[in-house]
C-alpha cells in the first residue's frame, strides 16, 4: 500500500499540513502550547470546579493537562481536535483526583475509627479531676445534711423502701418522704453549680 504522504510519481514526501506541524522546533512547540494555555486555562479550571476539586488541585490539574500535551505534540501525535483532547484529559485527571480525595477521606476516617476502637475508656485526667471535684462537693453536701435525713439516705441506698426506712427510725412515712426529697434537691444542686 502506498504512503499517503508521499508522491507516488517520484516518491517524496508530500508536504502536508500535519508534517509541516512535526518540524516545529521545541521553542515553537513551547509558544503553541502556552498560547493554547492561555486560550483555555480558564475554561478548563471552570470545568474541573464543576467536579468538586479544590481549586488548588484544579491549578494543579490545569497544569498537568498542558504538559500532557506539549509530551503529546512532541512526539507527534494527531493535532486533530485539540480543544477535545485537553478537555477529555482535564476531565480524567479531575476524576483521578476525585478518586484519590475519596481514597484519602476513606482513610482518614478508616483511621478515626481504629483508633476510637482502641481507645482507653477509662477517664482521662481531666475528667479524672472532675469527678473527683464533684465527689468531694457530693460529701461535704452529704455531711452537712441533718442526721436523719443521712440515715434516710444511707437506707435507701442499701434498698431499703420508704416504709422499712420509716419502721427503721422510729419516723413517719411521710416524714421519710420529705426528708429523702429535700436530700435529693441538696446533692441535685451539685452538679448545678
Amino acid at each position: 500500500m502506498p504512503n499517503p504522504t508521499s508522491d507516488l510519481t517520484i516518491g517524496l514526501p508530500i508536504p502536508t499540513a500535519e508534517a509541516a506541524e512535526l518540524s516545529l522546533s521545541p521553542a515553537e512547540l513551547e509558544a503553541e502550547v502556552i498560547n493554547l494555555f492561555d486560550q483555555f486555562r480558564g475554561r478548563l479550571l471552570r470545568y474541573v470546579l464543576s467536579f468538586g476539586v479544590p481549586a488548588c488541585e484544579g491549578e494543579e490539574i490545569i497544569q498537568e493537562v498542558f504538559l500532557a500535551l506539549f509530551r503529546h505534540l512532541r512526539g507527534g501525535k494527531s493535532r486533530a481536535n485539540l480543544r477535545g483532547w485537553i478537555f477529555r484529559v482535564a476531565h480524567n485527571l479531575a476524576l483521578k483526583q476525585l478518586h484519590a480525595n475519596h481514597k484519602v477521606r476513606d482513610a482518614v476516617d478508616s483511621d478515626e475509627s481504629i483508633a476510637a476502637m482502641h481507645l482507653d475508656p477509662s477517664p482521662n485526667p481531666e475528667e479524672q479531676m472532675v469527678a473527683s471535684q464533684r465527689q468531694e462537693h457530693l460529701r461535704a453536701v452529704l455531711h452537712a445534711l441533718p442526721r436523719r435525713d443521712r440515715c434516710c439516705l444511707y437506707l435507701r441506698a442499701e434498698g431499703l423502701r420508704y416504709r422499712e426506712i420509716a419502721d427503721v427510725l422510729g419516723m413517719s412515712l411521710g416524714a421519710v418522704s420529705i426528708s429523702i426529697t429535700k436530700s435529693f434537691k441538696r446533692l441535685g444542686r451539685v452538679d448545678e453549680s
